[in-house]
């Protein structure tokens, strides 16, 4: 009988074991579950406040490109002001779309000399910039430099003909016949489709459309890191109005966002709003 019952001790003993092993397991569970729950809520908001912290660089952006007093105003020529918000450090970048070439109105000579102050082969230079034209006017005659209608796509064994039809992003650009990633890298950020005019403004061009287009860049590029002198006359109204805007926040543990938008100043319709944003990524890779 004292065996039985040292027996049922033991079970019993071995069974509120099996219990205590159990219960330990589902608190460390538990507590693990809750523990990655936090590092994905602090991950985040982490990138919550970076992200709402570029678009306030943004916004804060725009207020000095038009702001009235010239000792105040951010020239939109590229230079990268720093801007601290909220605990971020951001670095923030403004460019006139006029000191870009429109894809849609630049020459085909115009966007070769791009490509070719861009280290690009002068024969493939001639031959995509005639793709371009060809990409956006509405007949079916390609360029006298080579250029690229549907039956170059064809024989190319591409899926698509030219689009006969002006472009509508700069990414557009790159099914013209001829285009590659690393030629794309290079030139998207000279490209726009929001100016219209066929030369860049070379007031807010960067080194290479200024090369481009004839232009020393040293002296230009040296006269916009003067500071405003008295007696220099009013920027304001002297920009375009359409802007790209690259706004990077970072916090102090590290936690980057980059915002990139192509706004123009002026009502959208939505109340309350003084821009309309053209073009709008979040997360952009900073250039």
């Amino acid at each position: 009988m004292s065996r039985l019952r040292a027996r049922g001790r033991g079970a019993a003993l071995v069974l509120v074991l099996w219990l205590v092993a159990l219960m330990a397991a589902l608190i460390g569970a538990f507590a693990m579950t809750a523990q990655t729950e936090h590092l994905q809520a602090r991950t985040l908001g982490g990138s919550l406040v970076a992200g709402q912290a570029a678009r306030a660089g943004l916004e804060y952006a725009l207020t000095r490109v038009s702001h009235a007093d010239p000792r105040l105003q951010w020239q939109p020529d590229g230079r990268i002001h720093a801007w601290r918000f909220a605990g971020a450090a951001l670095e923030i970048r403004i460019i006139d779309e006029a000191g870009k070439f429109d894809l849609n109105a630049a020459e085909p000579a115009s966007l070769s000399a791009l490509m070719r102050v861009l280290g690009t082969d002068p024969a493939q230079a001639d031959a995509v910039a005639a793709a371009i034209a060809d990409w956006r006017d509405g007949d079916d005659l390609t360029q006298p430099l080579g250029g690229a209608e549907d039956p170059q796509y064809a024989a190319a064994g591409l899926p698509w003909g030219a689009k006969d039809a002006p472009f509508e992003t700069v990414a557009e650009v790159e099914q013209v016949l001829g285009m590659t990633p690393a030629l794309y890298a290079a030139l998207a950020p000279h490209l726009t489709i929001h100016s219209g005019l066929p030369l860049p403004d070379a007031r807010f061009a960067a080194a290479p459309v200024l090369r481009a287009i004839g232009v020393d860049p040293g002296p230009v590029l040296a006269n916009r890191e003067r500071p405003p002198q008295p007696g220099d006359p009013p920027f304001v109204g002297a920009g375009s109005g359409t802007y790209s805007i690259d706004s990077r926040a970072r916090l102090r543990d590290g936690r980057e966002s980059t915002l990139r938008a192509v706004v123009r100043l002026g009502p959208s319709g939505i109340p309350g709003s003084a821009f309309t944003v053209l073009e709008w990524e979040e997360g952009a890779l900073p250039r």
